[in-house]
């Protein structure tokens, strides 16, 4: 998750921030107008550059386009709608009679484009949300989960360091040419597993004995007061719902595949795109950051 750094969506608090990402994952959800997807992937683009995790989403774009153009090709190849047919590919065995169409291909394309936005948007989040703050958010529902979720994040990197160091130590031993094989790694795997299972059980046995086994939810506390961080991201993602709504509901971005391809023009999607780029980066037009 995201370490502190001086942006306005790491300074807002975790659950304005939230909203604002899962806000441009509904936009994305709402509709698969071409201008709407791409001007999503520029504005997450941007706030992720702004923000300073660029290259943290950027990895993860990587992998949703390989995703991407898989769900491009399965689209165009299982999908038998469409009236325009641009390749004819015979028989295929058990599908049958193979006919691409020019409708499947660009429904395919626009589906993994929305898969590429909703991932990018999850990716932003991630980078820039505090594991810790969200965890504190979740602490009244259920304080045992939330306890579970911070010591399994505290104790993932203790376990890479030992799957680490156990890996050295078998590369120290007379037999070091083992170890680059499967059954090596076995072996590593398993001390591994039983270290991992030692020290769950001295976490719970420590946890028994300092009365977390009873422990109630926490009590309500006074939180901070919003900050101006806080209220502009909170603002952006309830603009982005409403225009969430707008995409789902109106004919600004309507767009129909099968049997022929119907996209919406004119000014309106032009208009909603704006909007949409103009409501998601106006918070992140704050020169000071963390500073509340």
């Amino acid at each position: 998750m995201g370490a502190p750094r001086a942006s306005p969506l790491h300074a807002a608090r975790a659950g304005a921030t939230i909203a604002y990402g899962l806000s441009l994952v509904a936009v994305a959800l709402a509709g698969t107008h071409p201008l709407v997807l791409g001007t999503l992937a520029v504005a997450i683009a941007l706030a992720a550059l702004r923000c300073g995790v660029g290259r943290e989403v950027a990895r993860a774009a990587r992998l949703a386009l390989v995703l991407a153009a898989l769900i491009a090709l399965v689209n165009a190849l299982v999908v038998r709608e469409g009236l325009t047919v641009v390749l004819r590919l015979g028989g295929a065995g058990p599908l049958g009679e193979v006919d691409v169409t020019a409708e499947a291909l660009v429904s395919g394309l626009l589906l993994g484009g929305r898969v590429v936005v909703v991932v990018l948007a999850f990716a932003l989040l991630a980078a820039v949300v505090d594991a810790d703050a969200l965890l504190r958010l979740a602490r009244r529902a259920s304080f045992r989960s939330a306890l579970t979720a911070v010591l399994a994040l505290r104790i993932v990197p203790v376990l890479a360091r030992d799957a680490r160091r156990m890996d050295e130590a078998c590369r120290c031993r007379s037999d070091a040419a083992a170890t680059g094989t499967a059954r090596g790694r076995l072996a590593v795997v398993r001390a591994l597993a039983a270290g991992a299972l030692d020290r769950a059980v001295d976490v719970a046995a420590t946890l028994e004995l300092r009365g977390y086994a009873a422990r109630r939810p926490a009590p309500r506390e006074r939180g901070e007061p919003w900050s101006r961080h806080d209220l502009s991201v909170a603002g952006a993602a309830a603009g982005l719902a409403a225009l969430a709504l707008w995409v789902a509901l109106g004919d600004a971005a309507a767009m129909r595949s099968y049997p022929r391809l119907e996209i919406a023009g004119g000014a309106a999607p032009a208009v909603l795109c704006a909007a949409i780029a103009l409501v998601a980066l106006a918070p992140l037009a704050a020169r000071r950051g963390i500073a509340r």
